[in-house]
Protein backbone atom coordinates (compact mmCIF):
# COMPACT_ATOMS: atom_id res chain seq x y z
CA UNK A 1 0.00 0.00 0.00
CA UNK A 2 1.45 3.78 -1.15
CA UNK A 3 1.91 6.00 1.66
CA UNK A 4 -0.72 8.41 2.86
CA UNK A 5 1.07 11.57 1.46
CA UNK A 6 2.02 9.46 -2.11
CA UNK A 7 -2.12 8.13 -1.83
CA UNK A 8 -2.95 11.98 -1.79
CA UNK A 9 -0.77 13.36 -4.63
CA UNK A 10 -1.48 10.47 -7.15
CA UNK A 11 -5.26 11.56 -5.48
CA UNK A 12 -4.68 15.14 -6.78
CA UNK A 13 -2.38 13.84 -10.09
CA UNK A 14 0.65 15.60 -8.52
CA UNK A 15 3.80 14.55 -9.55
CA UNK A 16 5.67 12.84 -6.87
CA UNK A 17 8.69 15.15 -6.63
CA UNK A 18 10.42 15.40 -3.28
CA UNK A 19 8.80 19.20 -2.68
CA UNK A 20 5.23 18.16 -3.02
CA UNK A 21 6.05 15.07 -0.73
CA UNK A 22 7.19 16.98 1.52
CA UNK A 23 4.47 19.92 1.20
CA UNK A 24 1.55 17.21 1.38
CA UNK A 25 3.29 15.39 4.13
CA UNK A 26 3.47 18.30 6.52
CA UNK A 27 -0.36 19.60 5.45
CA UNK A 28 -1.11 15.89 7.07
CA UNK A 29 1.06 16.54 10.35
CA UNK A 30 -0.94 19.82 10.76
CA UNK A 31 -4.14 18.45 10.20
CA UNK A 32 -3.57 15.82 12.49
CA UNK A 33 -1.95 18.01 15.29
CA UNK A 34 -5.57 20.63 14.69
CA UNK A 35 -7.53 17.45 15.50
CA UNK A 36 -5.52 15.80 18.21
CA UNK A 37 -5.57 19.52 19.73
CA UNK A 38 -9.36 19.32 20.61
CA UNK A 39 -9.13 15.58 21.19
CA UNK A 40 -6.75 16.55 24.56
CA UNK A 41 -8.28 19.28 25.52
CA UNK A 42 -11.57 16.91 25.58
CA UNK A 43 -9.81 14.00 27.39
CA UNK A 44 -8.01 16.66 29.87
CA UNK A 45 -11.68 18.10 30.41
CA UNK A 46 -12.69 14.29 31.46
CA UNK A 47 -9.64 13.91 33.35
CA UNK A 48 -10.62 17.05 35.65
CA UNK A 49 -13.99 15.77 35.67
CA UNK A 50 -13.43 12.72 37.16
CA UNK A 51 -10.68 13.78 39.53
CA UNK A 52 -13.39 16.62 40.83
CA UNK A 53 -15.93 13.91 41.56
CA UNK A 54 -13.97 11.87 43.32
CA UNK A 55 -13.22 14.64 45.55
CA UNK A 56 -16.59 15.16 45.86
CA UNK A 57 -17.43 12.00 47.08
CA UNK A 58 -16.81 12.76 50.50
CA UNK A 59 -20.31 14.97 50.46
CA UNK A 60 -23.58 12.84 50.42
CA UNK A 61 -26.20 13.41 48.24
CA UNK A 62 -30.10 12.57 47.60
CA UNK A 63 -31.26 10.01 45.02
CA UNK A 64 -30.65 11.26 41.47
CA UNK A 65 -34.40 11.72 39.51
CA UNK A 66 -31.90 9.98 36.63
CA UNK A 67 -28.45 10.06 35.03
CA UNK A 68 -29.65 13.03 32.90
CA UNK A 69 -31.36 15.00 34.72
CA UNK A 70 -29.64 14.56 37.95
CA UNK A 71 -31.48 16.41 40.61
CA UNK A 72 -32.73 18.72 38.26
CA UNK A 73 -36.70 19.79 38.94
CA UNK A 74 -36.12 18.57 42.37
CA UNK A 75 -36.59 21.68 43.99
CA UNK A 76 -38.66 24.34 42.50
CA UNK A 77 -39.23 27.83 43.29
CA UNK A 78 -42.72 26.94 45.29
CA UNK A 79 -44.23 26.14 48.56
CA UNK A 80 -43.82 21.59 47.39
CA UNK A 81 -40.07 23.05 46.87
CA UNK A 82 -39.53 24.87 50.26
CA UNK A 83 -40.72 21.79 51.84
CA UNK A 84 -38.35 19.54 49.99
CA UNK A 85 -35.52 21.56 50.89
CA UNK A 86 -36.32 21.11 55.03
CA UNK A 87 -36.87 17.56 54.25
CA UNK A 88 -32.95 17.60 52.62
CA UNK A 89 -31.79 19.63 55.69
CA UNK A 90 -33.45 17.58 57.95
CA UNK A 91 -31.71 14.60 56.25
CA UNK A 92 -27.92 16.19 55.88
CA UNK A 93 -28.02 18.81 58.30
CA UNK A 94 -24.39 20.31 57.40
CA UNK A 95 -23.87 19.94 53.66
CA UNK A 96 -24.95 18.00 50.84
CA UNK A 97 -24.50 17.89 46.93
CA UNK A 98 -26.55 18.33 43.99
CA UNK A 99 -26.27 17.50 40.64
CA UNK A 100 -27.96 19.91 37.26
CA UNK A 101 -27.39 17.11 34.82
CA UNK A 102 -24.97 14.59 34.37
CA UNK A 103 -22.00 16.97 35.05
CA UNK A 104 -22.52 20.46 37.32
CA UNK A 105 -22.52 19.80 40.58
CA UNK A 106 -23.55 22.21 43.39
CA UNK A 107 -22.52 22.17 46.95
CA UNK A 108 -25.64 23.34 49.37
CA UNK A 109 -24.39 25.01 52.40
CA UNK A 110 -27.08 24.31 55.52
CA UNK A 111 -25.20 25.27 58.49
CA UNK A 112 -23.46 28.43 59.84
CA UNK A 113 -20.41 26.71 60.62
CA UNK A 114 -20.10 25.32 56.99
CA UNK A 115 -21.20 28.65 55.52
CA UNK A 116 -18.29 30.44 57.52
CA UNK A 117 -15.34 29.46 55.55
CA UNK A 118 -16.86 31.00 52.40
CA UNK A 119 -18.75 33.92 53.12
CA UNK A 120 -15.77 34.96 54.82
CA UNK A 121 -13.30 34.39 52.22
CA UNK A 122 -12.09 37.20 50.06
CA UNK A 123 -13.96 37.98 47.23
CA UNK A 124 -10.79 36.33 44.84
CA UNK A 125 -11.19 32.81 46.38
CA UNK A 126 -15.32 32.73 46.71
CA UNK A 127 -16.44 35.53 44.31
CA UNK A 128 -20.21 35.90 42.68
CA UNK A 129 -21.21 32.79 40.38
CA UNK A 130 -22.35 34.07 37.04
CA UNK A 131 -24.22 30.64 36.31
CA UNK A 132 -27.79 32.11 37.56
CA UNK A 133 -27.03 35.98 38.13
CA UNK A 134 -25.38 36.38 34.73
CA UNK A 135 -29.17 36.22 33.55
CA UNK A 136 -29.53 39.99 35.60
CA UNK A 137 -26.67 40.83 33.79
CA UNK A 138 -28.65 42.60 30.05
CA UNK A 139 -31.12 44.07 32.54
CA UNK A 140 -28.90 45.41 35.74
CA UNK A 141 -25.88 45.73 34.04
CA UNK A 142 -22.38 45.73 36.40
CA UNK A 143 -24.37 47.31 39.41
CA UNK A 144 -23.16 46.37 43.29
CA UNK A 145 -25.26 43.10 43.03
CA UNK A 146 -23.36 41.77 39.91
CA UNK A 147 -19.97 43.14 40.23
CA UNK A 148 -17.04 42.50 41.67
CA UNK A 149 -13.46 42.58 42.77
CA UNK A 150 -12.06 46.67 42.90
CA UNK A 151 -14.91 47.58 40.33
CA UNK A 152 -17.41 46.34 43.67
CA UNK A 153 -15.27 48.18 46.32
CA UNK A 154 -15.09 51.32 44.41
CA UNK A 155 -19.27 51.65 43.68
CA UNK A 156 -19.92 50.31 47.48
CA UNK A 157 -17.91 53.99 49.21
CA UNK A 158 -19.33 56.13 46.19
CA UNK A 159 -22.76 55.17 47.60
CA UNK A 160 -22.56 54.90 50.81
CA UNK A 161 -23.52 58.94 51.17
CA UNK A 162 -27.00 57.45 49.88
CA UNK A 163 -27.26 55.29 53.19
CA UNK A 164 -26.65 58.01 55.23
CA UNK A 165 -29.31 59.00 58.22
CA UNK A 166 -29.86 62.12 56.77
CA UNK A 167 -30.32 61.11 53.30
CA UNK A 168 -32.79 58.52 54.73
CA UNK A 169 -34.81 59.97 56.81
CA UNK A 170 -36.98 62.30 54.65
CA UNK A 171 -37.85 59.12 52.39
CA UNK A 172 -39.72 58.03 55.92
CA UNK A 173 -42.54 60.67 54.67
CA UNK A 174 -42.42 58.76 51.30
CA UNK A 175 -42.50 55.92 52.93
CA UNK A 176 -45.41 56.65 54.76
CA UNK A 177 -47.57 58.24 51.53
CA UNK A 178 -47.37 55.11 49.21
CA UNK A 179 -48.87 53.46 52.19
CA UNK A 180 -51.96 55.59 52.67
CA UNK A 181 -52.18 54.69 48.81
CA UNK A 182 -52.22 51.34 49.25
CA UNK A 183 -54.82 51.47 52.34
CA UNK A 184 -56.88 53.32 50.61
CA UNK A 185 -57.05 51.09 47.79
CA UNK A 186 -57.51 48.27 50.39
CA UNK A 187 -60.64 50.05 51.69
CA UNK A 188 -62.12 51.26 48.40
CA UNK A 189 -61.57 47.74 46.67
CA UNK A 190 -63.29 45.99 50.10
CA UNK A 191 -66.24 48.80 49.89
CA UNK A 192 -66.77 47.57 46.60
CA UNK A 193 -67.37 43.80 47.56
CA UNK A 194 -63.79 42.38 46.73
CA UNK A 195 -63.59 38.81 48.93
CA UNK A 196 -59.76 38.85 48.47
CA UNK A 197 -56.75 40.46 47.47
CA UNK A 198 -53.44 39.52 46.15
CA UNK A 199 -51.20 40.62 49.08
CA UNK A 200 -47.95 40.30 47.00
CA UNK A 201 -49.53 42.08 44.14
CA UNK A 202 -50.67 45.11 46.48
CA UNK A 203 -47.79 45.54 48.35
CA UNK A 204 -45.05 45.06 45.14
CA UNK A 205 -46.61 47.76 43.61
CA UNK A 206 -46.25 49.85 46.78
CA UNK A 207 -42.74 49.20 47.12
CA UNK A 208 -42.34 50.02 43.27
CA UNK A 209 -44.17 52.81 44.09
CA UNK A 210 -42.18 54.39 47.04
CA UNK A 211 -38.54 53.38 44.88
CA UNK A 212 -39.75 55.47 41.77
CA UNK A 213 -40.02 58.14 44.31
CA UNK A 214 -37.03 57.74 46.54
CA UNK A 215 -34.95 56.57 43.33
CA UNK A 216 -35.93 59.14 40.82
CA UNK A 217 -38.33 62.01 42.44
CA UNK A 218 -40.91 60.29 39.82
CA UNK A 219 -44.63 59.28 40.87
CA UNK A 220 -46.08 57.40 38.30
CA UNK A 221 -49.29 56.68 40.49
CA UNK A 222 -48.79 53.04 39.55
CA UNK A 223 -50.80 51.53 42.70
CA UNK A 224 -53.84 52.92 40.90
CA UNK A 225 -53.34 52.99 37.24
CA UNK A 226 -51.08 50.86 35.11
CA UNK A 227 -47.68 52.14 34.42
CA UNK A 228 -45.46 50.52 31.33
CA UNK A 229 -41.95 50.69 33.70
CA UNK A 230 -43.43 49.09 36.52
CA UNK A 231 -44.77 46.37 34.41
CA UNK A 232 -42.02 45.65 32.93
CA UNK A 233 -39.55 45.37 36.19
CA UNK A 234 -42.42 42.95 37.17
CA UNK A 235 -42.38 40.87 34.18
CA UNK A 236 -38.40 40.99 34.14
CA UNK A 237 -38.74 39.77 37.56
CA UNK A 238 -40.81 36.45 36.56
CA UNK A 239 -38.62 36.04 33.65
CA UNK A 240 -35.37 36.04 35.45
CA UNK A 241 -36.27 33.08 37.94
CA UNK A 242 -38.70 31.07 35.16
CA UNK A 243 -35.41 31.12 32.94
CA UNK A 244 -33.38 29.30 35.79
CA UNK A 245 -35.16 26.49 36.09
CA UNK A 246 -35.07 25.95 32.26
CA UNK A 247 -31.89 24.39 31.21
CA UNK A 248 -31.80 25.12 27.79
CA UNK A 249 -32.61 28.79 27.92
CA UNK A 250 -29.65 28.64 29.88
CA UNK A 251 -27.63 29.18 26.20
CA UNK A 252 -28.47 32.64 25.14
CA UNK A 253 -28.94 32.03 21.94
CA UNK A 254 -31.72 29.84 22.43
CA UNK A 255 -33.00 31.74 25.33
CA UNK A 256 -33.75 35.13 23.22
CA UNK A 257 -34.91 32.89 19.85
CA UNK A 258 -38.03 31.99 22.82
CA UNK A 259 -41.12 33.92 23.11
CA UNK A 260 -39.87 34.37 26.67
CA UNK A 261 -36.42 35.43 25.59
CA UNK A 262 -38.38 38.28 23.30
CA UNK A 263 -40.35 39.34 26.27
CA UNK A 264 -37.46 40.03 28.34
CA UNK A 265 -35.46 41.84 25.94
CA UNK A 266 -38.22 43.98 25.29
CA UNK A 267 -39.12 44.62 29.06
CA UNK A 268 -34.97 45.61 29.48
CA UNK A 269 -35.60 48.10 26.50
CA UNK A 270 -38.62 49.61 28.26
CA UNK A 271 -36.54 50.17 31.97
CA UNK A 272 -33.22 51.10 30.14
CA UNK A 273 -35.73 54.02 28.21
CA UNK A 274 -36.93 55.32 31.78
CA UNK A 275 -33.82 55.48 33.68
CA UNK A 276 -31.47 56.70 30.88
CA UNK A 277 -33.97 59.47 30.18
CA UNK A 278 -33.76 60.34 34.21
CA UNK A 279 -29.76 60.24 34.29
CA UNK A 280 -29.45 62.11 31.08
CA UNK A 281 -32.25 65.14 31.91
CA UNK A 282 -30.76 64.91 35.79
CA UNK A 283 -26.93 65.29 33.94
CA UNK A 284 -28.19 68.12 31.66
CA UNK A 285 -29.84 70.11 34.49
CA UNK A 286 -26.51 69.37 36.56
CA UNK A 287 -23.97 70.87 34.14
CA UNK A 288 -25.97 73.59 33.29
CA UNK A 289 -26.45 75.06 36.56
CA UNK A 290 -23.46 74.05 37.88
CA UNK A 291 -21.88 71.83 40.97
CA UNK A 292 -22.59 74.44 43.84
CA UNK A 293 -25.76 75.75 42.52
CA UNK A 294 -27.06 72.39 41.99
CA UNK A 295 -26.31 71.55 45.61
CA UNK A 296 -27.86 75.02 46.67
CA UNK A 297 -31.15 73.96 45.14
CA UNK A 298 -31.23 71.30 47.14
CA UNK A 299 -30.87 72.89 50.25
CA UNK A 300 -34.11 71.49 52.40
CA UNK A 301 -35.14 69.20 50.07
CA UNK A 302 -35.26 65.59 49.80
CA UNK A 303 -32.30 64.54 47.81
CA UNK A 304 -32.81 61.26 45.85
CA UNK A 305 -30.58 58.29 44.89
CA UNK A 306 -29.85 59.49 41.88
CA UNK A 307 -28.65 63.04 42.94
CA UNK A 308 -26.27 60.76 44.94
CA UNK A 309 -25.06 59.28 42.18
CA UNK A 310 -24.45 61.93 40.46
CA UNK A 311 -22.49 63.91 43.00
CA UNK A 312 -20.67 60.93 44.17
CA UNK A 313 -16.49 60.52 43.46
CA UNK A 314 -14.19 58.13 44.23
CA UNK A 315 -10.48 59.04 46.34
CA UNK A 316 -9.40 59.99 42.75
CA UNK A 317 -11.95 62.44 42.22
CA UNK A 318 -13.47 60.24 39.51
CA UNK A 319 -17.40 60.51 38.87
CA UNK A 320 -19.60 57.56 37.77
CA UNK A 321 -20.97 57.34 34.36
CA UNK A 322 -23.57 57.64 32.66
CA UNK A 323 -24.08 53.53 32.29
CA UNK A 324 -22.95 53.34 35.92
CA UNK A 325 -25.97 54.82 37.35
CA UNK A 326 -28.17 53.84 35.04
CA UNK A 327 -26.85 50.24 36.36
CA UNK A 328 -26.98 51.38 39.94
CA UNK A 329 -30.64 52.58 39.75
CA UNK A 330 -32.24 49.61 37.68
CA UNK A 331 -30.00 47.45 40.32
CA UNK A 332 -31.62 49.32 43.30
CA UNK A 333 -35.60 49.05 42.06
CA UNK A 334 -35.10 45.14 41.07
CA UNK A 335 -33.74 44.62 44.90
CA UNK A 336 -35.60 46.62 46.66
CA UNK A 337 -38.98 46.15 45.76
CA UNK A 338 -38.97 42.40 45.45
CA UNK A 339 -37.25 41.80 48.96
CA UNK A 340 -39.19 43.68 50.86
CA UNK A 341 -42.95 43.31 49.24
CA UNK A 342 -41.59 39.44 49.81
CA UNK A 343 -40.59 40.32 53.21
CA UNK A 344 -44.06 42.18 54.57
CA UNK A 345 -46.27 40.03 52.57
CA UNK A 346 -44.81 37.00 54.92
CA UNK A 347 -45.05 38.98 57.95
CA UNK A 348 -48.83 39.68 57.73
CA UNK A 349 -49.02 36.24 56.63
CA UNK A 350 -47.30 35.04 60.23
CA UNK A 351 -49.35 37.81 62.46
CA UNK A 352 -52.74 36.36 60.57
CA UNK A 353 -51.48 32.61 61.69
CA UNK A 354 -50.95 33.67 65.01
CA UNK A 355 -53.49 36.60 66.08
CA UNK A 356 -52.54 36.50 69.41
CA UNK A 357 -48.90 38.26 68.12
CA UNK A 358 -51.24 40.28 65.66
CA UNK A 359 -52.82 41.73 68.81
CA UNK A 360 -49.49 42.49 70.92
CA UNK A 361 -48.02 44.52 67.90
CA UNK A 362 -50.75 46.62 67.42
CA UNK A 363 -51.21 46.87 71.40
CA UNK A 364 -47.54 48.02 71.60
CA UNK A 365 -48.15 50.02 68.24
CA UNK A 366 -51.00 52.32 69.73
CA UNK A 367 -48.88 52.93 73.04
CA UNK A 368 -46.36 54.32 70.62
CA UNK A 369 -48.37 56.63 68.40
CA UNK A 370 -50.30 57.80 71.65
CA UNK A 371 -48.38 61.12 72.08
CA UNK A 372 -47.18 60.84 68.10
CA UNK A 373 -49.62 60.25 65.35
CA UNK A 374 -48.14 57.18 63.34
CA UNK A 375 -47.04 59.69 60.23
CA UNK A 376 -44.65 61.47 62.58
CA UNK A 377 -42.76 58.55 63.88
CA UNK A 378 -38.93 58.40 63.09
CA UNK A 379 -36.31 56.44 62.88
CA UNK A 380 -35.68 56.92 66.66
CA UNK A 381 -38.88 55.53 67.75
CA UNK A 382 -38.63 52.38 66.45
CA UNK A 383 -36.38 51.28 69.53
CA UNK A 384 -39.49 51.49 70.73
CA UNK A 385 -41.38 48.53 69.38
CA UNK A 386 -39.45 45.44 70.65
CA UNK A 387 -42.05 42.80 69.97
CA UNK A 388 -42.82 44.11 66.86
CA UNK A 389 -39.66 44.04 65.44
CA UNK A 390 -39.06 40.21 67.14
CA UNK A 391 -41.69 39.78 64.94
CA UNK A 392 -40.63 41.14 61.52
CA UNK A 393 -37.19 39.45 62.27
CA UNK A 394 -38.73 36.09 63.26
CA UNK A 395 -40.83 36.11 59.82
CA UNK A 396 -37.98 36.81 57.80
CA UNK A 397 -36.36 33.30 59.47
CA UNK A 398 -39.14 31.64 58.35
CA UNK A 399 -39.74 32.99 55.06
CA UNK A 400 -36.54 35.03 53.50
CA UNK A 401 -36.85 36.66 50.92
CA UNK A 402 -33.75 35.31 49.51
CA UNK A 403 -33.66 32.06 49.72
CA UNK A 404 -30.05 31.05 48.47
CA UNK A 405 -27.14 32.91 46.94
CA UNK A 406 -23.94 31.36 45.18
CA UNK A 407 -20.33 31.64 45.07
CA UNK A 408 -17.66 30.01 43.01
CA UNK A 409 -14.57 28.80 44.60
CA UNK A 410 -11.43 29.31 43.24
CA UNK A 411 -9.27 27.71 45.52
CA UNK A 412 -9.80 24.58 48.07
CA UNK A 413 -11.75 25.76 51.05
CA UNK A 414 -11.43 23.68 54.27
CA UNK A 415 -14.57 22.85 56.39
CA UNK A 416 -14.75 22.43 59.73
CA UNK A 417 -15.03 18.77 59.72
CA UNK A 418 -11.63 18.90 57.48
CA UNK A 419 -13.64 18.01 54.39
CA UNK A 420 -12.08 20.10 51.12
CA UNK A 421 -14.44 22.12 48.56
CA UNK A 422 -11.99 21.51 45.95
CA UNK A 423 -11.39 24.67 43.44
CA UNK A 424 -14.18 25.28 40.53
CA UNK A 425 -17.35 24.25 42.29
CA UNK A 426 -20.22 26.06 42.93
CA UNK A 427 -21.49 26.73 46.40
CA UNK A 428 -25.03 27.15 47.40
CA UNK A 429 -25.30 29.01 50.14
CA UNK A 430 -29.03 28.08 51.38
CA UNK A 431 -30.30 30.87 53.55
CA UNK A 432 -33.75 28.80 53.47
CA UNK A 433 -32.28 25.49 54.32
CA UNK A 434 -29.65 27.54 57.13
CA UNK A 435 -32.97 29.32 59.02
CA UNK A 436 -34.75 25.85 59.10
CA UNK A 437 -32.02 23.27 60.09
CA UNK A 438 -33.30 21.38 62.86
CA UNK A 439 -29.80 21.85 64.36
CA UNK A 440 -29.86 25.05 64.84
CA UNK A 441 -33.05 25.87 65.51
CA UNK A 442 -35.53 23.39 67.37
CA UNK A 443 -38.79 22.80 65.72
CA UNK A 444 -37.56 25.03 62.89
CA UNK A 445 -40.48 25.39 61.41
CA UNK A 446 -42.64 26.69 64.49
CA UNK A 447 -42.79 30.40 64.96
CA UNK A 448 -39.98 30.70 67.77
Amino acid sequence: MLPLADQVLELLSLERTPFWTYAISALLLAALALLLRPLLQLLGLFHRYYVNCQRLHCFPQPPRRNWLLGHMGMIEPCEEGMVRVSQLVAAFPNTFLTWMGPFLPFLSLVHPDYLKPVTTASVAVAPKDYLFYGFLKPWLGEGLLLSNGQRWGQHRRMLTPAFHFDILKPYVKIFNQSTNIMHAKWQRLVSLGSPSLDMFEQISLMTLDSLQKCVFSHSSNCQEKPSDYIAAILELSNLVVRRQHRLLHHIDWIYYLTAEGRRFHRACDTVHRFTADVVQQRRLALSCMGREAWLQAKQGKTVDFIDVLLLAKDEDGQELSDEDIMAEADTFMFEGHDTTASGLSWVLYNLAHHPEYQQQCREEIQELVKDKPLEELEWEDLSQMPFTTMCIKESLRLHPPVTIISRRCTEDIKLPDGRIIPKGNICLISIFGTHHNPTVWPEPEEAQ
